[in-house]
């Protein structure tokens, strides 16, 4: 706001938050049955913006199955004690981005 006497005028300052992007890549995992899955993937920044976990065309959500982490840039998960069925395509999207193990 500027004030000069009985005058007065406003301005609003509006912020986007720029978009993440993927910058280390999930990498393929090998598991013996029974054993924990660990993948991660790191973003250029720290972001507000939806972060989602699949596997195969189903969305992940931590359970007592699955452990979903984010450590700053950092984001993990944890496949617990894994069967054959967890065999296929893990991929990570956020915005735009995606990376696929």
């Amino acid at each position: 706001t500027c004030a000069t006497g009985d005058q007065q005028t406003t301005g609003l300052v509006h912020l986007k938050e720029p978009a993440a992007t993927i910058v280390e890549m999930l990498k393929d995992v090998t598991s013996y049955e029974g054993e924990d899955a660990v993948f991660e993937c790191r973003l250029s920044r720290e972001t507000t913006q939806d972060a989602q976990w699949f596997l195969g065309d189903v969305p992940l959500q931590s359970n007592e199955m699955n452990e979903i982490r984010v450590q700053g840039t950092r984001h993990s998960l944890i496949l617990r004690k894994v069967t054959l069925e967890d065999c296929g395509s893990i991929s990570f999207k956020v915005g735009q981005h995606t990376s696929a193990a």
